[in-house]
């Protein structure tokens, strides 16, 4: 079967090897990948990739549908062959990793055990800062391991999901949480499924963008979220915009999602698999040297940002900020009615 991966990047050339080698590892055959405006080498990178024949590139440089960068990437992602030719889509972003817990932790093993499904929503676990202050150039996956609890019950965006769907011809478009245009004459044969493997009602064929919080929702498989980086990271993020909002970033993003209460490793479990590959990548020369170049754009646009009031007044900030604590379920119930009492 065709595992495709559609992607975003702008700016993350420091991390794509990574990404790519832990994903062709968990079982995605295919990646389709659009670049805009990179000032990092992170579109070259794309394009050796591509003449290796690891990937698919597009450049998506503008103009832009009135949604966004990610929009019109996922519209002209639509119209391809390799899409339309794919057995299973997932669209997610760079710093999103699929942890699968079932069997050798593959795309294959997943759908061993759920084999009727047409969509399995892969929800976040949030992975916080671990109190990094400078950027490094070390594995993600091993540099961050502190995390949101398991049972988390707020805030909701805690708990949204990216969704691994079958291309059987249900849903028409790519989206950024969950496939679109649903064809409603095939709804009632879908079968939707969550990380925990229990089916789904009808709200998730068409709408839901978040699971339930307050229980368990990654016994079979997860998505490692990773939005912060270390601090000289999220600097930058916010330096680069979000592709699909016009509002900037700051510490309310920052305090929803720096959790590292937990401590969660199962990812590593891939690493003889990944490993070999991320090698491989590294060792190409002409790969080699553009991954040490993005490192060293990372550090020399850093150094500039700091000079700028904006952005050195919220380095500071985040450098007083302690790691967020987690709301217990009686007062995320409190919450939760204030929020349903201004909806009425």
């Amino acid at each position: 079967m065709k595992f495709l991966a559609v992607l975003t990047l702008r700016n993350e050339g420091a991390f794509l090897l990574e990404w790519l080698a832990h994903h062709r590892a968990v079982g995605f055959t295919d990646f389709l990948v659009f670049s805009n405006n990179c000032q990092d080498g992170t579109d070259t990178m794309l394009d050796r990739l591509a003449e290796l024949g690891w990937l698919t590139h597009v450049r998506n440089d503008g103009p832009y549908d009135k949604a966004g960068i990610q929009f019109t990437a996922l519209k002209h992602a639509d119209r391809m062959d390799m899409v339309h030719n794919a057995d299973w889509l997932l669209s997610f972003d760079i710093d999103e990793f699929v942890n699968i817990h079932t069997g050798n932790g593959t795309l294959p093993a997943l759908l061993a055990v759920l084999p009727d499904a047409t969509a399995i929503t892969l929800t976040w676990r949030l992975f916080g800062n671990d109190n990094m202050v400078r950027y490094e150039d070390r594995p993600v996956l091993e540099t961050f391991t502190g995390c949101a609890p398991a049972v988390i019950h707020w805030p909701w965006r805690a708990t949204m999901f990216k969704t691994l769907y079958r291309n059987d011809g249900t849903y028409g478009k790519l989206g950024v949480h969950r496939p679109r245009s649903p064809d409603k004459t095939r709804l009632d044969g879908a079968r939707w499924y969550d990380g925990e493997g229990r089916a789904l009602d009808d709200r998730f064929k068409t709408r839901r963008l978040f699971s339930d919080y307050g229980c368990s929702n990654h016994a079979l498989v997860q998505l490692n979220h990773y939005p912060l980086g270390a601090m000289e990271s999220y600097l930058l993020k916010v330096d680069r915009g979000r592709v699909n909002r016009t509002e900037a970033l700051g510490v309310d993003y920052w305090v929803e999602r720096n959790f590292s209460t937990d401590r969660d490793t199962s990812i590593q479990r891939i690493d003889p698999l990944s490993a070999p590959l991320r090698a491989e990548l590294h060792n190409d020369p002409i790969l080699g040297d553009l991954h040490h170049k993005a490192v060293s754009w990372r550090k020399q646009r850093f150094a500039t940002l700091m000079t700028q009031e904006p952005f050195y007044d919220l380095f500071t900030r985040l450098l007083m900020t302690p790691p967020s604590r987690a709301i217990d379920q009686s007062t995320a119930r409190m919450l939760i009615r204030f929020v349903l009492s201004d909806a009425g």
